[in-house]
């Protein structure tokens, strides 16, 4: 019954944004950390950003860093990604997941991002 749900990818030019969204149901997001990942085809799934709610610290990949913006609204219960300056290389599967413990650790079913011209 702990879901996880994205959206907001798409197709994009580069240099375009996109604003993902991660919103949860079964549970509450207050406690835990979220964390935005990506996979692109032939490559492994890597991180891309993190918030902790013990004071909101936040951590970016570096080739995403200064471009992505991630940030959390407790009250709906929705996590978002705000990703700036698109580039090619920035395409992949986008995945939200809720940490708490490893057996409060809930995955999304991701959303497509394509930056392409």
């Amino acid at each position: 019954q702990e879901r996880l749900v994205e959206s907001g990818g798409g197709l994009v030019q580069p240099g375009g944004s996109l604003r993902l969204s991660c919103v949860a149901s079964g549970f509450s997001i207050s406690a835990f950390v979220m964390r935005w990942y990506r996979q692109a085809p032939g490559k492994e799934r890597e991180f891309v950003a993190s918030n902790s709610f013990t004071g909101g610290f936040t951590n970016y990949d570096d080739s995403v860093k200064g471009r992505f913006t991630i940030a959390r609204n407790n009250n709906a219960n929705t996590w978002y990604l705000q990703m700036d300056n698109l580039r090619p290389e920035d395409t992949g599967v986008y995945v939200c997941n809720a940490y708490l413990n490893p057996s409060r650790d809930y995955w999304g079913q991701g959303t497509q991002v394509t930056v392409s011209s």
